[in-house]
């Protein structure tokens, strides 16, 4: 397992990335690790993305452990977004950039692999929520870690001999 680093940053620029980030409706690190990806081409970072989703999947669990349910709610919403990108890197070469996009592209892969993907991302998105209003109960978010896992893990699997 990989493990985290912390960076300290200039406050302004904590605050332009925290700005950008609510902006766009994502978790900040999705906003940093699109930002620095960025200039790598939708086929070269798919593997980087999904990487990065499992990475914060294991984040969550550690938050759990530690009775932050917010701050775990957050990496599970991170994990399923960047899984989404992913696909959409792979399969159609584009990099959603919005909340929206990812809203709209989660129906592509629901297409190929199944409508549980819908209602695993709608989830998912009620953890983004929950970062911000801190309602979910534990069991709300350790049900929802558990279907986003499966996501992650599916979509990994589907991409696996996806060689563009």
């Amino acid at each position: 397992m990989r493990t985290s680093r912390t960076i300290t940053l200039p406050e302004v620029l904590a605050e332009e990335i925290e700005k950008r980030a609510r902006k766009l409706g994502i978790s900040i690190e999705e906003c940093l690790f699109d930002t620095l990806l960025k200039e790598l081409s939708p086929n070269e970072s798919y593997n980087k993305y999904l990487e990065e989703a499992q990475q914060l999947l294991e984040q969550a669990k550690e938050e759990l452990k530690k009775q932050d349910l917010r701050q775990a709610s957050e990496k599970i919403w991170g994990a399923c977004a960047l899984a989404i990108k992913a696909h959409a890197m792979a399969r159609k070469g584009i990099k959603p950039q919005s909340h929206r996009d990812l809203w709209t592209y989660k129906e592509e892969i629901a297409k190929e692999l199944g409508n549980w993907i819908k209602v695993a991302f709608r989830q998912a998105n009620l953890m983004h929520i929950n970062f911000y209003e801190d309602i979910a109960t534990k069991e709300d978010v350790e049900e929802v870690l558990k279907e986003v896992e499966k996501l992650v893990k599916t979509i990994k699997e589907a991409l696996k001999t996806y060689q563009k």
